[in-house]
Order: C-alpha cells, then sequence, then structure tokens
C-alpha cells in the first residue's frame, strides 16, 4: 500500500534566480569555470548558468573540448552498450507526451507472457545483447508486481548455447519501500527512473490522472529505492516539457540531495528528448522544445558538473546527432532497440511508447564505433564484483575503476567479434583493439592481452 508523498525539497526560486543573474558570453568566467572542471571534482549550482548561457562558437568549442577531456580521463574511449526491453505497454497514467497513456484508443495494448518474454531474451542473445533495462508501462496485469518480479526471473533463466543476459536494470514505476526490497531481492543491477520534469506546474499539466499525477511520490522514489538497499539509481528529465536549463538545475540538485542523504549521488543520468509518439499531439509539438545545439550544451554540461555519473542516450536520438553526443561525455549507448512489447521477435514497431531516430542494428552501430575509436564495452562486472554505490565511486574518483573496466571492455568487445559481428564488424572492432591494446599502461595492457586471447581461445565472461 503506497504510504504518504514524500520529496526532497526542491526549490525552484533559486534556480530560477541563478538562470536570471547569468550574462551571455562572459568567456573570463566561463574560462574558470573549465578551468575548474578540469579538477574533476564536479561543479556548483553558480557555476552552471554561464556556461548555459554561452553562445559564441568558439567558446562553446572550449566547453565541449573540456567535456570530452573530462570524459576520457575517467571514462576512456568505452561506450556501454544495451538495450530496452519493453515487456507491457498497460497503463493507468495519462501523460500527455506519451503513447502508453491510458486515454490512446490508437495503440494496441499488450502484456508478454513469460514465453513471450523469454523469445525476446532470445532475440536480443541473437544479436549479442548482454546488459538490458527492463521497462513497462505503469500498470501491470492482474499478478501486479510479481509480474515484474517474474519477468525479471524469466530474462536471467534464458541461455541460448552458453550466452545469456548478465544484468537487468530495471526501469518502472515508483513503489514503497517494501516493494523495492523485493525488487532489490531480483538482482537487478540500476534502478531507473525520470522525473519527467521537475517543474511543478508543468509537471501538473502534463501529467492529469493516475499515481503518476502526485508530483512528489515521483520525486521522492529514489530516496524509498536506496532506502531500500538499491544502491544503483539512474534518475533524468524528459527534455522538451519545460526550459531545459532549469531542468538540468534540478536535476542536479536531485542528484546531490542523493549524495548529500545516502553518501552517492545517481549512478546514471539520462538524457531523452521528447520524440513523436502514436496520438499524441504534445508530442509533435513539444512546449520547449530543445534544439540539437543546446543539446549538446546541456550534455557537455552534465559531464563537467558530475564527471563520475554515467550519462545515456537513447535510440530516440538521430546517429548524427548520437555521434556529437559521444564526443561530449555520453558514456552508455542503447542500440537495436525496439520501445513497443513483443518488438524484437515479430520485428514490428506497431505499439511503441515513441519513434526511434536511430534505426541501425547492434552490428551496425558497434562497427560505427570502432570505426570512429570507441570501445563498445557489453562489460556488466562491477554489479558482480560488488562495485556499485559508494564502492564504486570510491574506485572511480582516483581514477582505480580503469583497471577493471578497461580489459572488461576489450574482452567483451572481443566476444562479440568472436561470436556475432559481421566481416565488416569484426575488421573494424579487430583493428580498434589491437591499436588500444598498443597504447595501454603496460599494466593494464598485459591484464587486456590475456583475457582478450582468453576469449579468443574459447573462453567467454572473462572480467575482473
Amino acid at each position: 500500500m503506497r504510504g504518504p508523498s514524500e520529496s526532497f525539497p526542491l526549490d525552484e526560486a533559486s534556480i530560477h534566480s541563478a538562470l536570471a543573474a547569468a550574462p551571455k558570453d562572459d568567456p573570463v568566467r566561463v574560462r574558470e569555470i573549465l578551468a575548474k572542471a578540469r579538477e574533476m571534482k564536479g561543479l556548483a549550482d553558480q557555476d552552471l548558468p554561464p556556461l548555459m548561457a554561452a553562445q559564441d562558437p568558439a567558446l562553446l568549442q572550449e566547453i565541449f573540448n573540456t567535456a570530452r577531456w573530462v570524459k576520457d580521463q575517467i571514462y576512456g574511449n568505452r561506450i556501454v552498450m544495451f538495450a530496452p526491453l519493453y515487456v507491457s505497454n498497460l497503463c493507468a497514467n495519462e501523460c500527455l507526451y506519451c503513447a502508453f497513456r491510458a486515454s490512446n484508443r490508437e495503440l494496441k495494448r499488450r502484456a508478454l507472457t513469460q514465453a513471450e518474454i523469454a523469445a525476446e531474451v532470445d532475440c536480443l542473445l541473437s544479436q549479442g545483447h548482454k546488459r538490458l533495462v527492463l521497462v513497462a508501462g505503469e500498470a501491470y496485469p492482474k499478478e501486479g508486481l510479481d509480474y515484474i518480479l517474474s519477468a525479471i526471473r524469466t530474462v536471467y533463466s534464458v541461455r541460448r548455447g552458453d550466452e545469456n543476459i548478465r544484468r537487468v536494470n530495471v526501469n518502472i514505476a515508483p513503489l514503497d519501500v517494501p516493494d523495492f526490497k523485493r525488487l532489490k531481492d531480483t538482482e537487478i543491477g540500476t534502478y531507473q527512473l525520470f522525473q519527467e520534469t521537475y517543474h511543478r506546474e508543468t509537471y501538473a499539466q502534463m501529467h492529469q490522472r493516475g499515481v503518476k499525477a502526485d508530483f512528489d511520490w515521483r520525486l521522492g522514489c529514489m530516496d524509498r529505492a536506496m532506502q531500500a538497499g538499491i544502491d544503483d539509481v539512474g534518475i533524468g528529465a524528459l527534455f522538451g516539457l519545460y526550459d531545459w536549463r532549469f531542468e538540468l538545475l534540478a536535476t542536479l540538485h536531485h542528484a546531490r540531495h542523493l549524495e548529500d542523504r545516502f553518501g552517492c549521488g545517481p549512478h546514471t543520468i539520462s538524457v531523452p528528448r521528447i520524440e513523436p509518439a502514436e496520438g499524441s499531439e504534445t508530442s509533435e509539438h513539444p512546449p520547449h522544445a530543445v534544439k540539437d545545439e543546446d543539446f549538446w550544451k546541456l550534455i557537455a554540461i552534465l559531464r563537467l558538473a558530475v564527471p563520475y555519473t554515467g550519462l545515456i542516450l537513447s535510440t530516440r536520438e538521430r546517429p548524427e546527432v548520437r555521434s556529437i553526443a559521444l564526443q561530449l561525455g555520453i558514456s552508455q549507448i542503447s542500440a537495436g532497440s525496439r520501445t513497443n512489447p513483443g518488438g524484437y521477435e515479430e520485428d514490428i514497431e506497431g505499439g511503441a511508447q515513441f519513434s526511434l531516430g536511430d534505426h541501425r542494428s547492434l552490428d551496425e552501430v558497434v562497427r560505427d564505433l570502432a570505426e570512429t575509436g570507441f570501445i563498445p564495452s557489453f562489460c556488466t562486472s562491477c554489479y558482480r564484483m560488488g562495485r556499485t554505490g559508494v564502492d564504486f565511486m570510491d574506485l572511480a574518483k582516483p581514477g582505480e575503476i580503469k583497471a577493471h573496466c578497461h580489459p572488461n571492455a576489450l574482452s567483451t568487445l572481443q566476444e562479440f567479434v568472436e561470436d556475432h559481428a559481421s566481416p565488416e564488424t569484426r575488421l573494424a572492432a579487430e583493428r580498434l583493439i589491437a591499436a588500444d591494446l598498443a597504447q595501454l599502461d603496460p599494466r593494464i595492457r598485459a591484464q587486456s592481452e590475456r583475457m582478450v586471447a582468453q576469449v579468443k581461445e574459447g573462453a567467454r565472461d572473462v572480467f575482473c
């Protein structure tokens, strides 16, 4: 049963005041902030508005260059790969921008059976995926939460030869603390939930009915999840509902609140933009549409403000937008996605939550990343080695996590090469692996070479 609504005290007035005070194009102040960002300790509230206000192309390039430098120092050239698995589009809420909303009679509703979920997982394994985020509309079949818990267990149970999904992240409706404990017991990775908009008035306009209409219940969700022992959580705003600058500052307030209260902020922040959705006029004409140039700017600012947080970009975005975003701080991307239940096995897009911008297969995305110098990583070892929450940050902040992440990225890419890559992708990936090994620190290189060799000799799921 749902308890009383509670959330962290988001101060909208202070955010608006900070944004109003920022001058446009203040090169001296911006460069001071960029020098501070290079210390990789994050940025304060007052540092962000001058970066947001910058318009001069040369100054923007300095911001972008610094964001790329910070990302390279912490994450290197690794990009974590995943796919969404939509198990249901049933929903009891009325979110004006979403195809899943309850009043949308144009959408074909479906909740997958456990057998159908297993078939979807088999399709994803056949592509080479090892990490999924399980997604459902905010209503479930008659089993309630047990439907989701069964779905998670089903995902983990599927085997395709020697292959299996090694980590399931989850994006489902907010829960109370006892139910979050039940969710944790299924051994999920990260729990994701997006506030959509942190602007209370806009939130009320966009969420007109259903449990989701309660702003505070949703805003307090991550507190309850972390109280239940889920130490890796992912937050985000849906850019386009309100001023992106406000949403960005509010997201960082949320992250700071979690760090102050629990000793660790969000493991990931996602940056979805509104995309057209079946039966939604609002999605076709977002009230605060974010142009590409501002979208790239907000990604760069996020990387500077929360340097150790994973930044996630989905297939909502077109390939050309994703290509530039990868240069600015993104560390995780989805590929080969479907946002409708049953979409992988049936190879259809009807009943989807929103329109995709990137329709490329996983193989094509892996090849593109390799050709541009990024290592597609299918690693899930941190979850299984207990490197989560505070423990992950204790390794990330002094730079020690690289000794694990880089070898794991290379070994999992080699695994993809051996089992799933097309000839063109194999060639691009093997060139990348060879070039990357050649420039590694000798200690990390030796470990990486051993692990890659093990995979070539037939070993799988090799990690450190």
